[in-house]
This record gives structure tokens, C-alpha cells and sequence, in this order.
């Protein structure tokens, strides 16, 4: 493990029968489901606190929805980059986790200290002062008050603090789990896949057990003990996480990356009439070891980007950031190779946050017995989580051992197959809502009897699909794609897209209000106080046509992309070392 930079948590050599592999993993596991019992509640049943409780419309509600949950997704780069730059991963888990209940202990001392997070947002929902009186926001809209001045702002305050510690915690863990397995040995190579599968295992379960556990106190206790429950869920996974330090493998943090390779294109810039060397060999390279005395990474040249090269050939230039190593540019042009994957992943994206929030609201419209029993509307993700769970199981544990031997792949499929299918099941998913609410629709203007809320499984089985299949894929890429010293941000990626689309979901709903709307003053298709008097129908179909051509540009960005180790010879190499022969 000397040559990978990983070392035990004192700094010594890693021991590999104490640190690391699934016995390390084990922990992190227990933090993302603990962390995902109390945030996936928030995230698919916001829609509902802020229309139902804070009396927002559709538009309002869904805008902010879409906004909190990119919120989190981004400062998932933060905690990512200080991670990989100066501190170890466990220990920024450590440092921001609990910054979602630290500070929220003063809201139970004093309501006029600025307390935050979720005991904020649970002061705010049990006092009566602090949110607008009841009403009945189905039947008689025009009768609520919205959320307003600085009642408006402490919601947007509690709710906008929870993604620090949230974020961070995302992108580290991830990191830190596929820090616990070597790619060179072939046994762990094959453990490390499966830990992304049971990573997004894990946060099914905890959104499995948040969905059925805190959702029914939401409904029946009130949403004031639902936040403070969820900030105690918080506490106890990052005090499991803290008792796993003695058996983790942790890499050293190597510095900013984002500095190495600015430096890379400024020096390209400054030598961009230069001519590159006959030999690349001569080209500059240093080999380093960092403060435990291990080797940093080495990364070999590759031909692509050629114009950056020109920063590793040494011309005498004796200025700062005029002279890099080869390992540098090798960074900087593994980030221009995914950034196409990127952008046409965030593209496709972009509709899922919309319909994971709206198809709440639909459920809410239409008849939710089962039996004697009424279900609510939140509670329907229990559908497409047990679906992912169920998926992941069967394909970690029997599909993916069939794949590897008919494809050669390590991982049964490439990461971005594995990702494409899952755009594709959006395209899918969004064309039943899209059918199913123009019948829903329909009804209701006839006065018919209320659909039944189960005409949403298709398309909650098919978001099941998307998500174990698309959110792990990429996951995956850009993890073994991005060098050792910047694993934690490659992780970040992720959740960055999924935070950029849904920015740019609010922004799409904002568009598309503005331009249906009319000049004589009439609603928008959103823009309706509930459902009926909106056009979701025709939102959805505009959505599973914007998914579907952002599907056809990543499907040439991935075809046109080189991996950076070949997964099929990576696989073909482990089956050697095994080999009885």
C-alpha cells in the first residue's frame, strides 16, 4: 500500500489484515444510512412542508425544493477539496457533520441566538408565531397566507445551513470507503465494486426507514419532532463513524488541486510557441514522498491535449508556475477529458429533481387508500426504494459475477453503460408521468372518482432503475477516473451535478411559467395554486423531450471517451493473478 500513499490513522504502514476492506467499510455504511433516514425525508417531502405548512404554491415550493436539494449537492465540493487538499477524509467528516446539530443547540437555549438547521426549522414549525396560521390549502387556497418576511427568511436560513455538514459528508464518505480496498489486488479490486453498489444500498435503507418512520411522525406528531429526530440520527452515525478511526486506511492530503492545475494551463499558456521535444521522455517528472515517508502517485503521459504538455518541458523559464511535472498535466487533462461526461450528465439530469418533487404533489391529489389505510403521499418512495435495494442485490451479487465473465469487464459493464441506462429509464419515466397525469387531469375535470395514487408505481420503478443504475455508474467514473489526489472531488462531481440540475430544473420552471403564461396575465403551467389548475401533463412531456435529446448528446460524449485504465484489460489482468494456472 506504500506506493498508493495510504497509511493507518497514527501514520504507520498499513497492515492489510487491520486496515481497511469491508471490515472498515462497515462503518461508513452505518453513517450513510443514519444520514440518509433523516435527509431523504427532508429532500422528497419538502414539497409538502412548504405547501402544506408554509402555504407556498407549486411554483415557490418546487423552486425551493429543487434549490435545497443543489445546496446540498454543492458544498459537497467543499468539503470534497479540504479533504483533498489539507485534511484527512475522516477527519473533515468529522469536522462538518456536525455542524447540522452543532450549532442548532442554541435555538433550544434561546430563539433569539441565530440557531440553525434542523432544531431551527424545528422551532419554527413548533411555535405557531413562526409560520402561518392553518388552513385548508387543498380546497380553499385563496384563504392561506404564504410564508412571509422574516418568517421567510428563517425558513430559507434553517433550511440553506443544513447542506454545510450535509454536503461534506457525501463526497467524503464515498471517498473514504474506496480508500479502504487496493485496486492491485484482485480480491479487493472486486470488493471495492461492490462497495459502491451497497454505498447506494445504504442510503435506499436509510431512505427506506426515513421514509416509513419519519415521514408518519411528520404527519402524526408533527414536523418540529421529525427535525429533531433527524438531527439525533445525524449524531449517532458520526459517532459510530468516529469508532471505526483505528481501521481505516487514510491517504494523506496532497495539497489544493485546483492550484495544480491552474498552474498547468498558465504554464501552457506562457509556452504555448513552444515546440514539444522529440523524446517525451525528457519531459519534467519528480518523484516525491509525502510527510509518512510514501510515495505520491506517478501518472504516465497520455497523447491527447497535447498544447499542455508544453508545461512540463523545462526551457529554462526559472518563474513560478512556468515549469510542471508530467503527473500535473495529467490531472488537468483528466479533467478535460470528463468534463464532457459532466456537462451532458448535469443536462440529463436535469428533469429528475423536477419529477421526484411534482410527483409527490400528484400523489397528494389522488386517492391514497390501501384498504382502511390512506398512505401518504411521501411515503410512496418506499416503491422505488425497495425496488433499488432489491435491484442492487441481485445485480452485485449475481449479475455482475456473469458479466464479468462474458464482457471481461471488472465491473460486468463500464461505468458509463451502467450510467446510460439509467438516463435512458428517465426518458421512460418521464413519459408515463407524463400520461399518467394527463389521465389524472382528466378525471378530475369530470368529477370522476379519484384516481388510485398506485398509477405512479411505473414510473417510481423506473426512477428505482435510473438511480441504481445512473447515480452509482457515475459515481464509479468519476472516482476511478479522477488521480489519487483528488478522489474526495471526484466524488464531489456527483453530487454536483445532481446539485447544478437541480438549479437549473428551478431555473427550467421559471422559463417555461414565463413563457406559458401569457400577456393577458394567465397562469403559467406551474403557476396554479394546486395541481388542477396547472399544466403538469404538458410540463412532463417538455421534460421527457429535453431528457431525451440531453440522452443523445452524453451517448456521443461516452463513445468518445478513453478511460484512463481499461477497464476490460484491468480485468483481464485480475483473472491471471488468480488463475490456478
Amino acid at each position: 500500500m506504500a506506493l498508493q500513499g495510504v497509511v493507518g490513522w497514527r501514520g504507520q504502514p498499513v497492515n492489510g489484515n487491520r486496515h481497511g476492506g469491508v471490515r472498515a467499510s462497515v462503518f461508513i455504511h452505518f453513517l450513510i444510512v443514519m444520514a440518509n433516514i433523516s435527509n431523504i425525508p427532508l429532500i422528497l417531502n419538502l414539497v409538502s412542508y412548504l405547501h402544506g405548512i408554509m402555504h407556498m404554491g407549486v411554483k415557490d415550493a418546487s423552486t425551493t425544493s429543487t434549490n435545497f436539494f443543489g445546496a446540498i449537492c454543492f458544498f459537497s465540493f467543499l468539503g470534497a477539496f479540504v479533504s483533498d487538499s489539507y485534511v484527512k477524509r475522516f477527519y473533515t467528516i468529522l469536522i462538518f457533520a456536525p455542524i447540522e446539530i452543532m450549532k442548532v443547540d442554541e435555538t433550544v437555549w434561546s430563539l433569539v441566538s441565530f440557531g440553525q438547521g434542523y432544531l431551527l426549522l424545528a422551532c419554527q414549525a413548533h411555535i405557531p408565531s413562526l409560520h402561518p396560521p392553518p388552513c385548508d390549502m387543498t380546497n380553499h387556497p385563496n384563504e392561506c397566507t404564504a410564508v412571509s418576511g422574516r418568517n421567510l427568511s428563517l425558513l430559507t436560513l434553517g433550511l440553506f445551513l443544513i447542506p454545510i455538514g450535509e454536503g461534506s459528508l457525501r463526497a467524503c464518505a464515498a471517498a473514504l470507503g474506496g480508500d479502504q480496498f487496493d485496486e492491485d489486488d484482485p480480491a479487493e479490486l472486486h470488493a471495492k465494486i461492490s462497495f459502491f453498489n451497497w454505498f447506494a444500498f445504504s442510503i435506499s435503507l436509510g431512505g427506506f426507514v426515513g421514509l416509513v418512520f419519519l415521514v408518519w411522525v411528520q404527519d402524526n406528531e408533527g414536523w418540529g419532532l421529525s427535525f429533531v429526530l433527524a438531527a439525533v440520527m445525524v449524531f449517532v452515525g458520526t459517532a459510530v463513524v468516529a469508532g471505526g478511526l483505528p481501521f481505516y486506511r487514510h491517504r494523506n492530503p496532497k495539497g489544493s488541486p485546483l492550484t495544480r492545475i491552474f498552474q498547468v494551463f498558465v504554464a501552457a499558456f506562457r509556452k504555448r510557441k513552444l515546440s514539444l521535444p522529440e523524446n517525451l521522455m525528457e519531459m519534467h517528472e519528480v518523484v516525491t514522498v509525502d510527510i509518512s515517508g510514501t510515495r505520491v502517485e506517478l501518472m504516465e503521459r497520455t497523447p491527447d491535449f497535447k498544447f499542455l504538455d508544453k508545461a512540463a518541458v523545462d526551457d529554462g523559464d526559472a518563474r513560478a508556475w512556468s515549469l510542471c511535472t508530467v503527473t500535473q498535466v495529467e490531472e488537468a487533462k483528466v479533467i478535460l477529458r470528463m468534463l464532457p461526461i459532466f456537462l451532458s450528465s448535469v443536462l440529463c439530469n436535469v428533469p429528475i429533481p423536477l419529477l421526484l418533487a411534482l410527483t409527490v404533489q400528484q400523489g397528494g391529489t389522488m386517492d391514497t387508500r390501501l384498504g382502511t389505510t390512506s398512505i401518504l403521499p411521501a411515503s410512496l418512495f418506499v416503491i422505488p426504494i425497495v425496488f433499488q435495494m432489491l435491484i442492487l442485490v441481485v445485480y452485485d451479487r449475481a449479475f455482475v459475477p456473469w458479466l464479468r465473465r462474458a464482457t471481461g469487464y471488472a465491473g460486468g459493464v463500464t461505468h458509463l453503460q451502467r450510467v446510460g441506462v439509467g438516463f435512458a429509464s428517465s426518458v421512460m419515466a418521464l413519459t408515463t408521468a407524463a400520461v399518467v397525469e394527463h389521465r389524472r387531469r382528466s378525471g378530475a375535470a369530470t368529477d370522476t372518482p379519484l384516481m388510485s395514487v398506485f398509477w405512479l408505481t411505473p414510473q417510481f420503478f423506473l426512477l428505482g432503475v435510473m438511480d441504481v443504475t445512473s447515480f452509482v455508474g457515475l459515481l464509479e467514473f468519476f472516482y476511478s477516473e479522477a488521480s489519487a489526489g483528488m478522489k474526495s472531488i471526484g466524488g464531489a462531481i456527483v453530487f454536483c451535478i445532481l446539485g447544478v440540475s437541480s438549479w437549473l430544473g428551478s431555473l427550467l420552471i421559471e422559463v417555461v411559467n414565463h413563457t406559458t403564461g401569457g400577456r393577458g396575465g394567465d397562469h403559467g403551467w406551474l403557476d396554479g395554486a394546486n395541481l388542477n389548475a396547472s399544466r403538469l401533463d404538458l410540463f412532463y412531456w417538455l421534460l421527457a423531450m429535453f431528457a431525451l435529446v440531453s440522452f443523445l448528446l452524453y451517448l456521443l460524449c461516452a463513445w468518445r471517451y478513453t478511460y484512463r485504465h481499461d477497464p476490460r484489460m484491468q480485468a483481464k489482468v485480475d483473472d491471471d493473478k488468480v488463475s490456478p494456472a
